[in-house]
């Protein structure tokens, strides 16, 4: 399970140090693609199993269920730790969710979000002043 919010820095060669308490989860291989909310999601190679199924039994004769199938799939890119933990991600990945610097790997149950930490931030503060509201919601789905 990945719960947690973590700063780490993005070095010039596109690697991410992975928080070291998460590390053994992603030993047997990742994925990394492009989320939602102008993120990137990372997953273990189980949980993206679980997902890509899913993707692919989608109909695809619906549009969006195509578009949705291709911005999970197409944008995906199998990723390995290094000796030191970190992760390669690639520069269309990067580009896509507008990374930076500075990172914020944010743990959500069965995939890490990784954000740039500005961006984060503004979302952070967004969904926080939203949260009486967003609870209600959450309350009329059984939460």
């Amino acid at each position: 399970m990945f719960i947690g919010e973590y700063s780490h820095n993005l070095d010039e060669k596109g690697r991410l140090a992975v928080p070291k308490k998460f590390r053994t989860a992603l030993l047997k291989g990742a994925v990394v693609t492009r989320g939602l909310d102008n993120c990137l999601f990372l997953y273990t190679k189980k949980e993206w199993e679980v997902l890509a199924s899913k993707l692919a039994s989608l109909p695809f004769s619906q549009k969006n269920a195509r578009a949705f199938a291709r911005l999970m799939l197409a944008g995906a890119m199998d990723v390995s730790l290094d000796k030191q933990g970190r992760i390669i991600l690639p520069d269309y990945l990067r580009q896509f969710a507008s990374l930076g610097k500075e990172i914020i790997v944010a743990g959500l149950y069965n995939r890490l979000e990784l954000w740039d930490s500005a961006s984060w931030d503004k979302y952070k503060k967004a969904a926080e002043q939203k949260s009486n509201d967003i609870a209600e919601q959450m309350f009329e789905l059984g939460i």
